[in-house]
């Protein structure tokens, strides 16, 4: 009764083995390889503030560094004492749009009437999602 019945040969068994290890090993590659890619195009772009100075009363001074693999195009600076009530600020230089070079800074020379030892919130709105925001402290004197 035992020699009867028959199963899968060892040679097959080890075949059928291979193979579902290969797909397995292929799937996990191409799903590797497709969430790699969307997070180094989502890195193009990454603003950092690198030095914010206060050259007078009415007046600020930010730069600001791409160190990104793609430029930035600033498309609006945003200037205010609190995080959500911010308002558009006016830009002395450069003009807006302004091009932040992948590597490179770009000094933006806002107006803006600020008082003593104040919390300023700036952000640095661009034509993609990667938008920069900060706070600085103003000077006490």
């Amino acid at each position: 009764m035992l020699k009867s019945k028959k199963g899968i040969s060892p040679i097959l068994a080890t075949l059928l083995l291979i193979v579902i290890a290969v797909a397995a090993v292929i799937v996990t590659y191409a799903w590797v390889m497709t969430f790699t890619g969307t997070q180094t195009q989502q890195a193009g772009v990454l603003l950092v503030q690198e030095n914010v100075s206060w050259p007078s009363n009415t007046t600020v001074s930010v730069i600001i560094r791409n160190t990104g693999t793609s430029n930035a195009k600033i498309t609006a600076v945003y200037i205010g004492t609190t995080s959500t009530n911010l308002a558009a600020a006016t830009v002395a230089t450069p003009t807006l749009p302004a091009t932040v070079s992948s590597g490179g800074s770009t000094t933006f020379t806002l107006t803006y009437p600020w008082s003593k030892n104040t919390r300023i919130y700036f952000k640095f709105a661009t034509d993609t999602p990667a938008a920069l925001e900060f706070s600085a402290l103003s000077p006490a004197s």
